[in-house]
């Protein structure tokens, strides 16, 4: 009878209580689309067509510029700003003043790709894709996008132009490289959708670029048109495959790079972005993707050589984009459009479709109750210790041992091995060096012209090479004359190479007689840290390459060290 009685108790709770949170949920939608309606029903057409461009900002620069972005907001009622070069508390004070100008709220983006630290000074830096990609647990990627959303929503930004989701399937790709979580479609799917979560588990809407896949070019968009040649079936099977799986995890948007893709596109030189087919036919209708879709920035030169200023944003959202991002010249662009509007070119039905969705885009951040930046304590918010422990999770899972001869990384103290270590490249070695010198007698003999030092490495059992890059980001070989240097005296020496920096640097260089590799990554000081402590047998290394070296240390490979 009792269990009776909590059933018919439990339905009557069901019932009561079911409509009631369905009503909510009707009720958040009815008042989303009640509010776009009535901001937009009161909109001029200058206006709504001003709501489709983000405009670049910087709080770097001078009074002059402080000006033309007020002018743009008040006199054209631009959409949003992403940011650029500059500090946090200075963005954060001349967010406040656009915010408190612009009749509509305005979105605030950014490239925080790596966190704020890739365009703000005085902000945590989080570590590249790349070594990102070399780590197993995609838990942890997911808290570095929680980290990173955090700060976004502290510096009041709405939008990070991430996960970068190109498969970089081209070790020479100038302009993608590190940005990439590497060259496994599904690595890099994993590691965007845990990013993603984070991200937009924090209320910042990520965009996933750059669409439809900019990881296997050999030019820079920013400065030419790069072409990707691979068949309609390979593209759909390799490049697309992560904005499917993401697309089914609600990813906000979608930035189109500019990208000549003769298998999708007809038209010689057409720019991806301003392909109705790329744009229109396939993300929107095949692909079914219902988000805000943003042009790669207007001038770059993959879109800027195309066409003249405002005609190339009249080109762009005719293909499909709703949001023109870094337009050349604003007012010409938005007089454009408003002429094509006048002219039957563009319909009301059009503009209204990508001007809705850029204000539901807006009350999804909460910019229907906007609450100015508060800069107390910011700084020190934007540096925290979970984001500096965070790094160093990261590097104590990415770091990758892909050679171990004999398990020479464990050198104790006991051991009666005389050893050298010699500093290559043009970065610091620091913490590297000292990490080490604080557990083993090791002697220094970087710098010494190179007859010199061969000559002194005669004494010694063993030699630790560390091969410091100062631009870590750097993807080139490493130089002919260090390489001939790691070769020379791993001939002669058993050596431990410590790489810190990418590993298709390592692409040229011969393994055959160095007992032991390390691939960190990075050049930073948690990374030579605890590859140092990787060397003497501390810690073990976990990491697994997120992209080749050659085919006989492949992605995915990686030894596990005791």
């Amino acid at each position: 009878m009792k269990k009776i009685l909590g059933i018919l108790f439990l339905s009557i709770l069901f019932l009561g209580f079911y409509p009631h949170n369905q009503n909510i949920r009707f009720n958040n939608k009815d008042k989303k689309s009640k509010w776009v309606d009535s901001i937009y029903n009161n909109m001029t057409i200058k206006e709504k067509v001003g709501q489709l461009f983000m405009v670049a900002a910087y709080s770097n620069r001078d009074k002059n510029h402080v000006d033309s972005i007020q002018k743009l907001i008040k006199d054209y009622d631009i959409g949003g700003l992403i940011f650029f070069q500059g500090g946090p508390v200075r963005q954060a004070k001349l967010t406040n003043t656009y915010q408190s100008i612009a009749k509509v709220p305005l979105l605030i983006g950014i490239d925080g790709e790596w966190g704020l630290n890739m365009r703000l000074d005085s902000t945590a830096r989080f570590p590249y894709n790349m070594t990102l990609g070399a780590v197993k647990n995609d838990d942890l990627i997911k808290r570095i996008g929680t980290q990173i959303g955090k700060h976004c929503k502290q510096l009041g930004i709405h939008l990070n132009f991430a996960p970068v989701v190109d498969i970089n399937t081209n070790s020479k790709n100038p302009i993608i490289g590190v940005r990439s979580f590497g060259e496994d479609k599904f690595n890099v799917t994993n590691k965007a959708i845990a990013f993603t979560e984070g991200l937009q588990g924090e209320g910042i809407m990520a965009c996933a670029k750059h669409f439809p896949g900019h990881g296997d070019t050999d030019k820079d968009s920013h400065k030419t048109l790069p072409t990707v040649s691979f068949s309609k079936e390979r593209i759909d099977n390799v490049e697309l495959y992560p904005y499917k799986e993401l697309f089914k995890k609600g990813i906000a948007g979608v930035m189109v790079a500019h990208l000549n893709v003769p298998s999708l596109e007809s038209t010689e030189g057409l720019p991806s972005s301003l392909s109705y087919n790329i744009v229109s036919n396939i993300l929107k209708e095949q692909l079914q993707f219902k988000g805000l879709i943003f042009t790669d920035a207007l001038n770059m030169k993959g879109a800027a050589n195309y066409k003249e200023p405002g005609d190339i944003d009249l080109a762009a959202f005719l293909a499909g984009n709703d949001v023109l991002l870094f337009t050349e010249d604003a007012p010409k662009a938005i007089s454009k459009i408003i002429e094509a509007y006048n002219n039957k070119e563009i319909s009301e039905e059009r503009l209204s479709h990508s001007v809705k969705k850029i204000l539901a885009a807006k009350f999804d951040v909460d910019l229907n109750h906007f609450k100015p930046i508060d800069t107390k304590q910011l700084i020190a918010n934007l540096n925290d210790e979970t984001s500096h422990l965070l790094k160093q999770e990261v590097f104590s899972n990415a770091i990758t041992v892909v050679k171990n001869h004999r398990n020479a990384l464990s050198i104790k103290k006991l051991r009666k091995e005389k050893i050298a270590y010699v500093k290559l490249g043009d970065g610091l070695s620091d913490t590297f060096f000292n990490t080490l010198k604080s557990e083993i007698n090791i002697d220094n003999l970087s710098g010494l012209p190179h007859k010199e030092l061969l000559q002194k490495l005669n004494d010694y059992d063993k030699v630790i090479i560390g091969y410091h890059r100062l631009n870590y980001r750097l993807t080139k070989d490493i130089s002919d004359e260090d390489r001939a240097m790691i070769e020379i005296i791993s001939k002669k020496n058993k050596v431990i190479l410590g790489v810190f920096a990418s590993q298709y640097c390592l692409e040229k260089v011969s393994f055959k007689k160095i007992e032991s590799i390390i691939v960190s990554y990075e050049n930073s000081e948690e990374a030579q840290k605890i590859s140092a402590q990787i060397v003497l047998g501390k810690k073990e290394a976990i990491g697994k390459l997120p992209a080749s070296i050659n085919s006989k240390y492949p992605v995915g490979y990686g030894i596990k060290t005791r």
